[in-house]
């Protein structure tokens, strides 16, 4: 039996309009293939910038990282764009929690996708609900709906106290990106 058959897959949601939510979701990335687990990243609104994140997975051999985004929707020209890339990255996803063969699976940012109506959450939910019982599920992003904070086994909401945006520093390299 491979080392994390026998581990109980857990619903994860970090929320909320507070910095960390993709920080602590890879934290478990880390975390889990520290212990041998290969891990799948599927960022959903990240894609045109080069990200410390994206960096690093190019040299983990644990670390599948598929960023399909097209950048901030508030940047956005063409929305139908995004959401075409938002169910690209939701046909990926199904398909790499289905397989199981990732017992760590992160949906950044995938929140977004379902608020702005183009991802069906029925459909999220049910993916979610059908997956191996080994498999672990992280989504990460502003805006979830009541029903994933209900179906998930774990919720932070990341509260907003302080952040150096309000005082005009914009994003970091190394510590935003």
């Amino acid at each position: 039996m491979e080392k994390h058959m026998d581990v109980k897959g857990l619903l994860i949601l970090y929320t909320g309009h507070g910095k960390g939510k993709t920080t602590a979701a890879f934290g478990m990335a880390f975390r889990a293939m520290g212990r041998g687990w290969r891990v799948a990243v599927v960022q959903y609104i990240k894609g045109k910038w080069m990200t410390g994140e994206r960096l690093f997975s190019a040299k983990q051999e644990l670390l599948d990282l598929f960023v399909m985004g097209e950048g901030f929707t508030w940047e956005s020209a063409d929305l139908s764009r995004d959401q075409a890339a938002a169910e690209a990255a939701w046909a990926k996803t199904a398909a790499l929690i289905s397989a199981g063969d990732h017992p760590l699976v992160i949906l950044d940012e995938i929140t977004y996708a379902i608020h702005y109506g183009w991802l069906a959450l029925d459909e999220v939910r049910a993916v979610l609900k059908e997956r191996p019982a080994h498999v672990t599920v992280v989504l990460t992003g502003r805006h979830a709906p009541r029903e994933l904070l209900d179906d998930a086994d774990l919720v932070t909401e990341m509260q907003a106290i302080k952040h150096p945006y309000a005082q005009g520093i914009p994003a970091q390299v190394g510590v935003d990106y």
